[in-house]
Order: structure tokens, then sequence, then C-alpha cells
């Protein structure tokens, strides 16, 4: 092989060798055949070779080594021209603009021609030509082939995305074409008969049930993602529910009483998950964190200052409280001191509240007791649902003064609502009244309801309605009414209020529902202590799901080997092992009895039932012990009390000390009468009883 031997990809010049291929040797190679690329002819060679001559005798043969290491010429060909030019001036090189874009745009004219003239001789044999077949072939037909692509030629692709690969001929295309228009036509069929209705988006195929207590659940949410649920009732618990870390036995992870000895009325996840509002029957709020440690409690107010904004909480029981959708650290919470308040968790914590709104009726003046509360969808208005049957809205961006919508009799006066809650359109609001009364409002037009249902009867102040997540149904709970077996979920179409479906829970009221938009899975707390999740093998994500099929885990085996005694009567004190059955226990309390711990140590109580610890040994209880101790001290307890009285006569009177003294100068004499011998005994007697 020579020594000037070079390579061409293109427009791409190597050197190897110490020469110097330009584009102007490409050009001379056009007519080679090599496919994507090659070394050319042998011709070709020859030219390379005397032109890379021709330049190697411009330059010259006197080169510096230093100069050259120094530059970074070495291995570039000779450097003595090169030494001889960089000696002279520089000059700035002048440049014609318009000239270098004619040629450009010639270039690329000359280039599209090319192109054409290539796809259009298909049968050409000389060349390897790769076709690339255009994205857009069903919609534009006649443009089959619009990129070429050949390589070693010097011609770049415009498209990223280039496929290679020989023609595809036009029959089985066209076959293909047919094949994909079959199948959409097919897919479009089955798409045309399987049309999905309102009711079958509701999950109800399957049912597992979650144990929270033998009580009422009272209020039920779930994290933004659906991954954990958690429940609260009338026994005070509260309980953390995991999908993902259940099995089949269904146990909650955790569980604790946040608010002591309070019912939950609301518990409700923030917007981002990584909190959880509790509110109580107690007039203090609680924020938990997602593993239930408290962050925050809302402070107490003062019950004698009688201007509520002067307070700083509550102090009257709560009724209902919220997170703001957009705002991560905001709540609301309300209560039966006729107040909604706004918290923040940041600023002030639990020491005050930033906002306070207070209820009032606004025909007689008078305040009233708000039983639930919301926010819209985008944060901006504040609602509340009032114990006088109206509900009032005030506007977040404005000092909470005067509402902004309002509607006095919207729920007979007198009885709670008890819930109100905004659909996804943020148009809407769906009220339930315990008036056994759901209606459905537009804040547009919000005088008069647009759709109202009567007969849901409930017997709970915590029971809600629920948005369908395609928001075009509305779903609530009913409680067993008289006459009536089993508590039931009520589906009602959103544009006419015609009921769509409903679902017979049990035989128990139906307290709290949800419904997940990202699970699409119902859940439904109820009063026997129950929380049931309905969902949809098909149409349902994660949620119930996860638990269903996992395994259930067993009960470790644990093994309890006893060791057994071995008896070594002639091994060294060092080696004996305390034996546990002793004969005696006279030497193990000497043992004790030097160990200082044990010697401080009191006596354990008898293990005797009905004993009084250690004074057992004296009978069975602490009375006999201390008859048997004063027994056991008065041992003359046989002798006759007279008798014992007057062995001390003969000393008292001769020693006389305490009485006898005293009365020797007041006292007289006694004479006491004597009896005759002759007297039978029988009128002594009677004469001493009536003398």
């Amino acid at each position: 092989m020579s020594k000037g031997f070079g390579m061409s990809f293109g427009k791409i010049g190597m050197n190897l060798g110490g020469l110097n291929i330009s584009g102007s040797i490409q050009q001379k190679n056009e007519t080679n055949e090599g496919g994507g690329g090659g070394f050319g002819k042998i011709s070709n060679l020859v030219v390379a070779e005397n032109e890379a001559a021709k330049v190697q005798s411009d330059f010259g043969d006197d080169t510096n080594p230093d100069l050259e290491k120094m530059m970074g010429f070495s291995g570039f060909g000779g450097t003595k021209g090169a030494k001889a030019k960089m000696e002279k001036p520089k000059t700035a090189q002048q440049f014609d603009v318009d000239a270098m874009f004619a040629s450009a745009a010639r270039s690329a004219q000359e280039r599209n021609a090319l192109n054409n003239m290539r796809l259009e001789d298909e049968g050409r044999e000389n060349q390897r030509t790769f076709i690339i077949p255009s994205t857009s072939s069903k919609s534009k037909p006649s443009q089959e082939v619009d990129k070429t692509k050949v390589s070693g030629k010097g011609e770049d692709s415009d498209s990223d995305d280039d496929v290679y690969g020989p023609p595809v001929p036009k029959g089985e295309k066209s076959k293909t074409e047919g094949v994909e228009d079959n199948d959409e036509s097919e897919e479009e069929e089955e798409d045309e008969e399987e049309e999905v209705t309102m009711v079958d988006k509701i999950p109800r195929s399957h049912e597992i049930q979650l144990g929270h207590g033998g009580k009422a659940v009272t209020s039920l949410a779930l994290d933004p993602s659906g991954a954990r649920v958690i429940s609260g009732g009338i026994d005070y618990e509260l309980k953390f529910w995991d999908f993902a870390g259940m099995d089949p036995s269904l146990r909650s992870f955790r569980k604790l009483k946040p608010c002591e000895c309070h019912a939950l009325n609301h518990l409700e996840y923030s917007a981002t998950g990584d909190k959880v509002l509790v509110v109580a029957a107690n007039s203090q709020a609680k924020v938990l964190d997602r593993d239930g440690g408290e962050l925050l409690e809302c402070v107490k107010g003062d019950q004698y200052v009688l201007d509520q904004v002067r307070n700083k909480g509550h102090v009257a029981g709560l009724n209902s409280g919220c997170w703001h959708p957009k705002i991560k650290d905001e709540f609301l919470t309300a209560a039966n001191d006729a107040t909604l308040r706004i918290w923040n968790t940041e600023g002030k914590g639990g020491r005050g509240s930033t906002s306070v709104i207070k209820c009032k009726n606004r025909k007689s003046g008078l305040k009233t007791n708000p039983t639930a509360c919301t926010y819209s969808r985008d944060g901006l208005l504040v609602v509340g649902a009032c114990m006088d049957g109206s509900i009032q809205m005030w506007d977040h961006r404005k000092k909470f003064v005067n509402v902004t919508m309002q509607v006095q009799d919207a729920h007979q006066f007198g009885s709670e609502i008890t819930c109100v809650q905004f659909g996804y359109d943020n148009q809407y609001i769906a009220t339930k009244g315990n008036d056994e009364a759901l209606k459905l409002w537009d804040i547009r037009k919000f005088k008069t309801a647009v759709h109202s249902v009567t007969g849901l009867f409930s017997r709970f102040y915590q029971t809600d309605c629920t948005f369908s997540p395609d928001d075009q149904m509305i779903m609530t709970g009913t409680s067993i009414n008289k006459g009536e077996e089993m508590g039931k979920l009520h589906f009602f179409r959103k544009d006419t209020f015609e009921k769509a479906f409903e679902i017979e829970v049990s035989n128990t009221h139906v307290v709290r529902s949800a419904w997940h938009p990202k699970l699409n899975q119902i859940l439904v707390g109820s009063s026997d202590g129950n929380v049931r999740v309905y969902y949809d093998p098909i149409r349902s994500f994660r949620g119930a799901k996860l638990c269903v099929v996992k395994k259930r885990t067993e009960a470790k085996a644990v093994n309890y080997i006893s060791t057994q005694r071995i008896i070594t009567p002639y091994s060294l004190p060092l080696f004996k092992e305390d034996t546990v059955h002793q004969k005696s226990t006279y030497r193990q309390q000497l043992k004790d009895r030097k160990d200082p711990v044990l010697s401080r140590k009191p006596e354990p109580p008898m293990l005797i039932k009905g004993t009084g610890g250690r004074t057992g040994q004296g009978g069975s209880t602490l009375h006999s012990w201390m008859a048997k101790q004063i027994a056991v001290k008065n041992k003359d307890d046989h002798i006759d009390p007279r008798e014992r009285i007057l062995r001390h006569a003969k000393e008292s009177t001769d020693n006389p000390y305490w009485i006898t003294p005293a009365y020797t100068k007041t006292q007289p004499v006694p004479i006491f009468r004597k009896q005759d011998e002759d007297e039978p005994e029988e009128k002594i007697t009677k004469r001493e009883t009536f003398g």
C-alpha cells in the first residue's frame, strides 16, 4: 500500500500518513461505484498522491522541530512553507456575503434537482439508493417518497429519523394499507357496540370491608394519591389504612385517639397529602402529619370574651373543617360559636386564627351556627351552611365583613345542612340537609335551586354528598327509616336529578361516603363500624385491588426448647449449674443476702388468691391475721371478766391509790346488810330484788 493512501466519506477529507485529501478529490471520485462510501478506484489514488506531492512542494523542506512542537504542526505534512507564511504581515480577509448566499441557494437548488432526478430514475443499478417512505402516506398518497439518502456521495438528509431499507413494493403496500383500514373500521364498530352508559361507570361489582370498630364511622378521608385511608368514629379512635401494605386480613397499621374523649366529626387530607386535619367535637382542631404525629393544635378561645373577633380561637364544639385547595398551609373550621375561622400552620400556627367570619341570619340579624363549610375549587370563595337553613359565601380576596352571595331559605329552618360540596366544574354546588332534601345550586343564578329531591332520610349530622369523577352524577347516603331494612347509597343524574342507580349497603345506616377520582372506587362509612370499599376490577385502579390479590401472611411459629437439667455432682463449684428446682431455699437465701440489690428488695406478695400479701401466713385475710395475733397475746381470755376484776380487789383495799383516797373525808362509812343464817335463800333473793 502506498504512503499517500486516503479514504473519503462524503465531503469529509481525512489525512492518513501525512496526506491531506480535500473535497476536490471527492469530486473526482463521483463516478466511483462503491455503495455507501469506499476506497474508490486505483486511478483516484494516483490523483490523490499527485495532489499531496504538489501541496508538499509548496511548503518546502526546512522545518523547525521546536516550532512544530509548539504550534502543533507535527504530523500534518511539511511546515517550512507555513513558517515562511507566518512571518508575513497578516491582512484582514474580505468576504462577499451576497455572493455566498447566492452560491448557497444555487447549490441547494441543484441538490434538490438531483434528488428529484434520482427519485424518478428508480432503475439505476450503478448506485445504491436508500429510500425513506413518507410518514404521512395516508393523508398524502401522491407523496409516497419524499427523501433519499445516498451514502458516500456528499448528500445529507434533512430528517433526523431516517429509516433505511429497500422500497416497499406498491402491491404489498396497498395490501397493508387495506388491512390497516379494515382494522380501524373493526375497532370503530366495536366502540360503537360497546357504548358505556352512566350506570356502568359506577364501581359496584366487588366489595371489601375495613373493620374500624363497633360504633358508627362519622369521618372518612382518602389522600389525593389514593394510597391511604383514614377513618374516625364515635369511639374516639382514628385508624390509618394503607392499601399497598395490607394483606387480605385488612388490618390497619396504626390507631390513636387524637382528641381523647371527643367524637371525630371530620377528617381531611391536605392538597399535598402530607397533613391531616382532625375536627372533633371539642373546640380545638388538630393537624397531624401523614403518620399520625401531632403538628399543630389550635388554641382555645376565652369563653368570657363576647366579641369573637377579639378572641383567638373557638369557644364551642366544632362541626366541620376543610383545607384550602391552593394554599397548602391554610384550613377552615366551623363551630357552634357562630363563627368560621381561617387558620395557617406556618404564620401564627395554632396560637390564633388569621381571620374570623361571623355567621348571621340576615332577616333577624341574630347569629346562627354554621354546620358545614368548604372552599370553592379555585379557592376564591368561602362557603358556610348555617343552622337557619341559609347558604352564605364570602370572597376570599376581601375582608369577611359582608357576604358576596347567599340564599336565606335554602333548607328548612332549624335543621342541619350536613354537607356543602362544589362540583368539579366549580359552578354547581350540592347541599344535603337533615330535612331529607338534596339540592343542586348554580352560583351564576344563586337565588333558586336548579334541581332538588326529597325523601332522603338521615339520622346523622355528618352525612355528606359527593360528585362523581366525570361530574355527571351526585352520590349521597341514607339511613334506615321506619319500614325500611337497608341503608342505601343513591346516585342522581346531575342534569335532570333523576335517580340513576342505588346500592343497598347493609342493614345499617350510611353515614359517610367518598368517590375517589383517581382510584374510581367508592368508600362508605356505616353505623356498624365498618368501612366498605366498592370497586370494579376493570374500571378501578390500584386501591383495594392491591391488597386483595396478596397472599395472607401467616403468624410465624416460634419453637421453645427447654434446656435439660444436667446433674454433675462431682464437678467443680465453678462449673456447677444453678438448678432451678432446689430442695432447700436456705442456700439461695444466703446467696441473695450477699447480693446488695436483692437484699434491699422487699419480699414479693404471696401468689395465693384472696391473700393480702405476706399477711397470708396468718390466714386468708388481714382480719384473720389480726385476730390471731390478739389471741396469742391475751392468754387469759377463758377467765370470767368478773373474776378477773375481783382478783385485784384485795390489792386495791390494802393499797388504795386512785379512788378511795379522794373520798375518805367526804364519804360516809358504808354499812352493808348482814345476812341471817336461818333465813332461806329464796326470800333473800326476793328481798334483794324488790326490797
